[in-house]
């Protein structure tokens, strides 16, 4: 015999979470569709299927729930770099595994452009909402870069092999994002020559942190002792 399956309700807080997360899936479907000058309560809690006194029991204004929606899409976008390139150290000579680590955010980039915008805007905007956002994401992308590239072995033992580390990391995230952009605006339409760009850049930017490390007397021109290949790919 069949029987009768019955649902548990939500909790309030459960309700409540999955209510704020519709509202934050809206808007980001509006800012892909429409862009900022679109995204308005209105939209957002009409496409959520609430009322829109509702968006103010999560969000205190737009530029509140913007901030949200980028921390979200920033933790998720951290992980799976930061998963891509664990797994790049792990084979250091498959260059498949290192093209990923770059294929993942331009794929997101290029999925999500308008929050690109956005922040990008904003970090050099003193007067806007979101700048200090924007700062502490770009910080955190840099961090969260020069982190792993330590643990492939470069050093950052004192202030000038940590300052060239920073500088690296944030050269590459840089040439990411812009790189992005000209693929979504048309000017650089094969993903896989961007790809190739960036793994070459990222080449001669790891060059330069070998021989900060082990000096010219200590290493072979062109030949890092610890790996196979590059972090980003195969010599």
């Amino acid at each position: 015999m069949g029987g009768t399956v019955t649902s548990t309700p939500l909790t309030r807080s459960e309700a409540k979470d999955l209510t704020r997360r519709k509202l934050i899936r809206a808007a980001m479907a509006i800012l892909d569709e429409e862009g900022e000058a679109g995204l308005t309560t209105v939209k957002i809690a009409r496409r959520a299927g609430i009322a829109q006194s509702s968006f103010y029991v999560h969000f205190k204004d737009k530029q509140d729930l913007l901030r949200a929606l980028a921390e979200h899409c920033a933790r998720q976008l951290l992980g799976s770099m930061r998963e891509a390139r664990r797994r790049a150290r792990e084979a250091p000579s498959d260059l498949e595994r290192h093209r990923e680590t770059f294929r993942i955010p331009l794929e997101a980039i290029s999925r999500h452009p308008e929050l690109l915008r956005i922040q990008l805007r904003a970090r050099h905007d003193p007067s806007s909402p979101l700048q200090e956002l924007a700062t502490e994401t770009a910080t955190a992308y840099r961090d969260h870069l020069a982190a792993d590239l330590a643990a492939l072995g470069y050093t950052a033992g004192d202030e000038r092999s940590r300052r060239r580390l920073e500088m690296v990391a944030e050269g590459i995230n840089a040439l990411t994002n812009t790189l992005a952009l000209g693929h979504i605006e048309g000017r650089y339409t094969d993903v896989e020559e961007t790809l190739d760009v960036l793994v070459a850049f990222s080449k001669g930017a790891f060059r330069l942190l070998r021989s900060q490390d082990e000096g010219p007397s200590r290493q072979a021109p062109g030949r890092d002792r610890r790996f196979p290949s590059s972090p980003q790919g195969a010599e």
